[in-house]
């Protein structure tokens, strides 16, 4: 099983992770912001997870990692 981790002090809600997963299980947060005040991505059900990693090879700012 493949896990998703945001870095949330990273992300600054670009949402390109969203539109590259195939699962579409990657969404963005609208109920808090970072320290920037980004609305950060969040995965929605890690156990749909295939671990491609899609949203790591999309994120301009490397704020994502996926562990399979």
């Amino acid at each position: 099983m493949a896990k998703i981790t945001v870095n949330f002090e990273r992300c600054k809600g670009c949402a390109l992770c969203t539109t590259a997963c195939p699962k579409k299980i990657v969404a963005m947060q609208k109920e808090k912001r970072n320290s920037k005040g980004y609305y950060t991505a969040i995965c929605t059900d890690e156990s749909l997870c295939i671990g491609c990693g899609m949203c790591y090879t999309m994120c301009p700012d490397c704020a994502i990692t996926v562990e399979r």
